[in-house]
Formats: structure tokens, C-alpha cells, sequence
């Protein structure tokens, strides 16, 4: 069997947006590990006391989808949006309630909309840089 699982990776605010993604979405915090409860012989390097509290690995569940996520110490962070997130809700209310919170700080691509497809819909780019699709699926026509 073979599984594909979404990996975000932050520089240094992956508890924020843990955070976030709590409050917009109810995800559920599966597994949490920070660098400085890790084995130091995973990463070999010494860590400053910030680096120590950054979060070495996390499992979350959004719907029934896991994302991992991680503050990554060994690249360079650039955010891109050239892949998005759909999370598909049942409820118009539900869509608009998320894109409340991640729109606080974030970047609108299409304000909640009505489309042939789908009662509400809406595009949006959160603080850390990541592009979710939100949606329902139903439509009112």
C-alpha cells in the first residue's frame, strides 16, 4: 500500500500554525515533538534554546486526512502556492467560519463565493504562506 500525506514545513512557526489550523479546521493534534525531546543524533547540530522549542514533528488530522508538519532547520523556508489544500465542508457557514480565520493575516485570492459548483466557495493564502481551496460541494441553483 503506498500513501501520499501532505508535509508542511515552517521556520520556526509550525505551533502557531497548529494553531491556526485547530481553530479553522477542529483538527485534531495526533503526535506532537519538539527538538528538544528528539534524539540530538537525528539531526546532528547543535540547536539554540529557540530552535530547541521549534517543533521537530507533528501529525494532525483535518477531516479524515493526516498532514505532517514540521519547523524545518535544513533549508531555506520559501512558502509557494503552487499546490493547494481542498477542504471540502458540508456546510456554507463551515466555509465562511474558516475563512474568517485564516483570512486574519493572509492573502484572499477569491473572497467566499457562489460557483456551479459548489454553494460557497473561496481561495486564500494563510499567514504561513500555504493556499487552502475551501468549499461545500452542494450547490443552491
Amino acid at each position: 500500500m503506498m500513501t501520499i500525506t501532505p508535509n508542511f514545513n515552517f521556520d520556526g512557526k509550525c505551533g502557531e500554525a497548529i494553531s491556526l489550523y485547530q481553530q479553522a479546521f477542529g483538527a485534531k493534534v495526533d503526535c506532537l515533538l519538539h527538538y528538544r525531546d528528539a534524539d540530538q543524533s537525528d539531526f546532528k547540530r547543535e540547536l539554540s534554546e529557540e530552535q530547541k522549542g521549534y517543533v521537530y514533528h507533528a501529525e494532525l488530522h483535518i477531516g479524515g486526512q493526516r498532514i505532517m508538519m514540521a519547523d524545518n532547520l535544513d533549508i531555506l523556508f520559501r512558502p509557494s502556492t503552487a499546490l493547494s489544500l481542498t477542504v471540502t465542508m458540508s456546510r456554507k457557514e463551515e466555509v465562511l467560519a474558516a475563512f474568517e480565520v485564516l483570512e486574519n493575516g493572509g492573502e484572499v485570492i477569491y473572497p467566499p463565493h457562489s460557483t456551479t459548483y459548489s454553494s460557497c466557495t473561496t481561495n486564500v493564502i494563510d499567514r504561513f504562506g500555504f493556499r487552502w481551496v475551501i468549499m461545500t460541494e452542494q450547490t443552491e441553483h
